[in-house]
């Protein structure tokens, strides 16, 4: 079956891409039970950034003295202590500190710890929309690969032209003749990254994604020497079969 547009007509008037991105990353976890090996757990993770807040800022206000205030601890005795006040700051501006919407599949080894080892990443438009969103994005994937995390990027959003995988190679210096001189919007790519003698070496798997084409299948890397297949078309059509979507 292929690839539907989820974030245009007809798709989008009967179903919302959040649906599908919600549902996938557990059907994703259901498929790699079948071949993971038994050492190895996979555990879908959602975080919706902007949607839930803890309210820190007015705790603190309840729970703390002003600065430079006097504080005595109740029926104890003793003698009021002034607090520390700090000099002025030398910026305060106005500004949000990004927190955008993740869509993951996390793979662990269970031998040491719940040692994370994989990681698949449902690309979402929060991902996409602003240079520091998509700064923020690349620099975290830079840094699970330096750890030694083997990445997928699923990128199905055709609701901004921008290619995220080409960002990486941005942020790192290098390029990928598979991205042509305009990259297509979706794709998914395998990575990895490990040393070699006294260099460091990223490999990567590419395919475009393109409307009305099934989804590749690319390897999953759980150790430099062990890889299984992540069937994506599966999993996909399952999501879609289990929230209707013809």
């Amino acid at each position: 079956m292929p690839l539907r547009d989820h974030f245009r007509p007809p798709f989008s008037e009967s179903r919302s891409w959040e649906e599908v991105h919600g549902g996938w990353p557990m059907v994703i976890v259901q498929h790699l039970a079948k071949t993971l090996p038994s050492d190895y757990a996979a555990g879908p993770h959602v975080h919706l950034g902007p949607e839930v807040e803890i309210d820190v800022a007015t705790f603190e206000a309840q729970s703390q003295p002003a600065a430079g205030a006097f504080y005595s601890p109740p029926d104890d005795g003793g003698v009021a202590t002034a607090v520390w006040a700090p000099a002025e700051p030398t910026l305060a501006v106005e500004t949000e500190l990004s927190d955008f919407d993740e869509y993951e599949v996390h793979v662990y080894d269970t031998r040491h710890g719940r040692r994370l080892v994989a990681a698949i990443e449902l690309i979402s438009p929060s991902n996409k929309d602003r240079p520091e969103h998509r700064s923020q994005f690349t620099s975290k994937c830079t840094m699970l690969l330096r750890q030694g995390v083997s990445l997928v990027l699923v990128d199905v959003v055709t609701a901004r032209n921008v290619n995220l995988y080409a960002d990486l190679l941005d942020l790192i210096d290098r390029s990928d003749r598979s991205l042509g001189e305009h990259p297509l919007a979706t794709y998914v790519v395998a990575c990895r990254w490990g040393p070699r003698g006294r260099s460091g070496w990223l490999e990567t798997w590419y395919h475009e994604l393109k409307a009305g084409l099934p989804l590749p299948c690319l390897p999953l890397w759980l150790t430099e020497d062990l890889a299984i297949p992540l069937d994506l078309e599966a999993s996909y059509e399952q999501t879609c079969r289990d929230l209707r979507i013809a």
